[in-house]
């Protein structure tokens, strides 16, 4: 009798432990974005004329934006994507756990070390650009997408200058961004991994909807400030003197050229 009712319990036991190993695998994935290839990803022949050079040699393309990864530094030297006007969208998804990136063969940096810093887990491609999607959403939840940001910057400037991308998206009819934290030696860093704390962030942003392309680049400082970005307009010659990237390679050395060298404010709207 006893060894039948331990029979029972052990099947009891066995079928809970499968019944939760199954559970933790669905969160897992849930919360693990997907990325395989999607119509609505944006890998068009317009983005792919953009993209820069990778000085780490390391690139990892996801479904919605694709990134060169500096192990040196435990975070992308530049996310690059494409933003079209479809993809702006008030969808309200919950807001999921951050997560490495399994395709960063030397592992991106964990989000603990951001645990206690000071420091925001910073988008590079926002939450914002990507709420037209479920997985698109979540992807931009990988630690490869993040980096260290003052929380003043991240929620006042740089989410304005964020704010206004997703602008000209609608009025260009969809623009091409790269964007990350100007990565240099001796910067101080946060956690077990060394996780660097960069002291600008770059974004650059490309139109190409009048045929002839513009761009519009900024260099903004990691800390609070009440100006506005526009007042950090530099051209793209200097923030490739800065990083060490090729942002246009793929393109025509006149038109390289010309884009890189050129600011005009009233092109985007400043008067």
């Amino acid at each position: 009798m006893k060894r039948k009712y331990t029979y029972i319990i052990l099947v009891i036991l066995v079928t809970a432990i499968l019944y939760f190993v199954e559970k933790r695998l669905e969160r897992s994935k849930e919360h693990y974005p997907q990325t395989k290839s999607s119509s609505s990803s944006g890998s068009t022949e317009f983005g792919e004329k953009y993209y820069p050079n990778s000085t780490t040699g390391t690139l990892v393309e996801h479904a919605t934006f694709t990134l060169s990864y500096s192990e040196a530094h435990e975070q992308a030297e530049w996310v690059a994507y494409e933003l079209k006007k479809e993809h702006i969208s008030a969808n309200d998804f919950e807001r999921p756990y951050f997560v490495q990136d399994r395709k960063v063969k030397s592992k991106s940096a964990d989000w603990r070390n951001y645990k206690n810093s000071g420091y925001d887990r910073g988008h590079l491609c926002p939450a914002g650009d990507r709420k037209f999607d479920y997985n698109a959403f979540h992807e931009t939840f990988l630690t490869s997408n993040i980096s260290p940001q003052d929380h003043d910057f991240n929620s006042g400037v740089w989410n304005k200058l964020e704010q206004k991308v997703r602008f000209w998206a609608k009025k260009y009819d969809g623009v091409f961004v790269v964007t990350g934290g100007i990565l240099e030696s001796s910067l101080e860093t946060i956690g077990d991994e060394g996780v660097s704390i960069p002291r600008e962030f770059y974004k650059i942003v490309v139109d190409a909807s009048q045929g002839k392309p513009k761009a519009i680049a900024f260099i903004i400082p990691n800390r609070d400030t009440h100006r506005s970005f526009y007042d950090f307009v530099v051209t793209i010659d200097e923030i490739e003197t800065r990083t060490g990237i090729d942002f246009f390679k793929d393109l025509p050395t006149s038109e390289e050229e010309k884009l890189e060298r050129e600011v005009d404010l009233k092109a985007w709207g400043k008067r």
